[in-house]
């Protein structure tokens, strides 16, 4: 059954048009403007592997991508976005067999709760939000692309019903290219983050799993020329992303954990046969609870479901975000998120004064700040001063608090 997005959202019409986005590009270590092509960006964001709910990390990388597609909207660019959704992996099969339900009603019970909480902090929802269950022949496909390419082979094991496809990534002459790392950072986390090095038999420690041959217990599928089983991890996107969007996908985005292995799979995949990737990689940078990492695997989580059940404003939790550059580390705290309900009430009571200070010079600045690679602390610092003056009650336009009102939702997603 295919994965549904949520309810569409109509940005408010402001005066003017932004300047072209600058975006710090992972690959390449510098600032890239994102012009698109043919009046087209394209972006490509890894969703969720839907076996726990949404926490503050999700929340920052998909609040960050709906900027993204804000400032890209409001340059002139017509954006096209797809989302995957991994509905199948070994996580969620742990965690069902854990919690004794079935795979799939986990799996749908948590994407159904990651809409709520993606529709209740006003991000924009993809144009296509794409499951890999009902994307799995077209992922054989990309698969048999590479096997007929003779740059895969297979490993048998005892448990396996078939030999588990790798792809040999001396094929791929850029890898490393994305994250830019040595092998000796790559082996630090290639076991934490879905890697096998250590397997016998593998022509480079690292080369990724394309398609694991069925085990007993698990589910699988039998594609036209393949073994009965399923795909790989990293396989998924490079084939989604290929399909909807067509290669190189203008910005490659995620977490920052994804850069490697995922996104440096992802390319070294498309490599393999030919093609490049994506033009511009962007990541969010990881948010953190008492020092470490926010992470299902540690449990440290603050989840966006719970603060709204304790009566958080969603649009609370949202400035809490942009309080913060997504491309530094950050650690949730308390007065954190009760600073972040102090200024939207701020924000709503100066928005509701008779008359204000020109709501344009605001919004200028805002865009300066959103198209310099996403300054969102600069752009919240800009609204910061316009509400002190219109709260001190300086002589102005009786139109400018409604018309920031709407560039406020259009450029940064805040409703108030």
């Amino acid at each position: 059954m295919p994965v549904r997005t949520w309810p569409t959202v109509t940005l408010p019409a402001i005066p003017g048009r932004g300047p072209a986005l600058t975006i710090h590009d992972t690959a390449s270590g510098t600032l890239v403007p994102v012009t698109g092509r043919d009046g087209v960006a394209t972006m490509y964001v890894c969703g969720i592997t839907p076996y726990d709910a949404t926490h503050l990390g999700h929340a920052a990388t998909y609040v960050t991508f709906d900027l993204v597609g804000r400032a890209l909207r409001d340059s002139g660019l017509t954006v096209r976005y797809v989302e995957n959704v991994t509905d199948i992996d070994d996580p969620l099969l742990e965690r069902a067999a854990r919690d004794g339900v079935a795979w799939r009603d986990l799996a749908e019970t948590e994407i159904a709760l990651f809409r709520e909480d993606m529709t209740a902090l006003g991000v924009l929802p993809p144009d296509e939000l794409v499951g890999v269950v009902e994307s799995i022949d077209l992922i054989a496909s990309a698969v048999r692309e590479l096997v007929t390419a003779g740059v895969t082979y297979g490993l048998t094991g005892d448990d396996a019903d078939g030999a588990d496809l790798y792809l040999d990534l001396a094929a791929a002459d850029s890898f490393g290219t994305v994250s830019r790392w040595t092998r000796e950072q790559m082996d630090l986390v290639i076991r934490e983050r879905g890697g096998d090095p250590d397997r016998p038999g593998k022509r480079d420690p690292f080369d990724p799993l394309l398609w694991r041959a069925a085990r007993d217990g698990e589910p699988s599928w039998t594609p036209e020329g393949l073994p009965p089983g399923r795909p790989g991890w990293h396989i998924e996107c490079t084939a989604i992303a290929a399909d909807r969007l067509g290669l190189p996908v203008d910005i490659q985005g995620g977490g920052s954990d994804l850069v490697f292995p995922h996104h440096e799979m992802s390319a070294a995949q498309s490599d393999a046969v030919d093609a490049t990737y994506a033009a511009a990689y962007l990541h969010q940078e990881m948010v953190g609870l008492d020092g470490e990492k926010m992470s299902k695997s540690r449990g440290n989580l603050v989840l966006v479901s719970a603060l709204r059940r304790d009566g958080v404003d969603p649009m609370a939790i949202r400035l809490l975000l942009l309080a913060h550059r997504y491309d530094s580390p950050w650690d949730y705290t308390d007065a954190a998120l009760a600073a972040a309900t102090a200024r939207l009430e701020r924000w709503r009571a100066a928005l509701s004064v008779n008359e204000a200070p020109p709501a344009e010079p605001v919004i200028a600045a805002i865009r300066a700040a959103m198209s310099d690679n996403l300054d969102t602390p600069a752009a919240l610092e800009v609204v910061d001063g316009w509400a002190d003056h219109a709260l001190a009650g300086e002589p102005g336009d009786a139109s400018a608090p409604g018309v920031l009102a709407r560039a406020l939702d259009a450029l940064l997603g805040v409703r108030l």
